[in-house]
């Protein structure tokens, strides 16, 4: 029998036309990509609220999460992903965004988004944001 698809909540972050991006560390699925920051949803979590969790870890952010933007279903050949993309706002008083528990961070303008790889789950996203921005 097929395993349920693997939940994952990022968020889309935009500031000054730029869009904030995380690369996947070393030793991950599809590591060396660029995506936005995020994460698996835990069992019983709110997707929100692994948004707030996921880019604390990874970034030491606090951020508001509002609607989503997207919503993707991807099927890599080792396991199926149901994506789920908000629009999140740092909160007043949030530090920069650190490296925590991420290979790099950059802010992207709408035409570096053209020049960077994405994983497969992502593309449609992406291109939703630079039209954005």
């Amino acid at each position: 029998m097929e395993k349920p698809p693997v939940l994952v909540a990022a968020g889309v972050l935009i500031e000054g036309g730029r869009v904030l991006l995380t690369q996947r560390k070393a030793g991950a699925h599809l590591a060396g990509l660029w995506e936005l920051p995020g994460g698996k949803v835990d069992p019983g979590e709110d997707p929100r609220d692994a948004v707030v969790r996921e880019l604390r870890e990874e970034l030491g952010l606090e951020v508001e999460v509002f609607e989503p933007l997207e919503v993707t279903y991807f099927r890599y050949p080792e396991k199926a992903v149901l994506l789920l993309f908000f629009v999140v706002t740092r909160r007043t008083g949030s530090p920069e965004p650190q490296r925590l528990d991420v290979a790099d961070l950059r802010w992207a303008t709408a035409a570096e988004l053209g020049t960077l790889s994405f994983p497969p789950a992502d593309v449609a996203v992406v291109e939703r944001i630079r039209a954005r921005l």
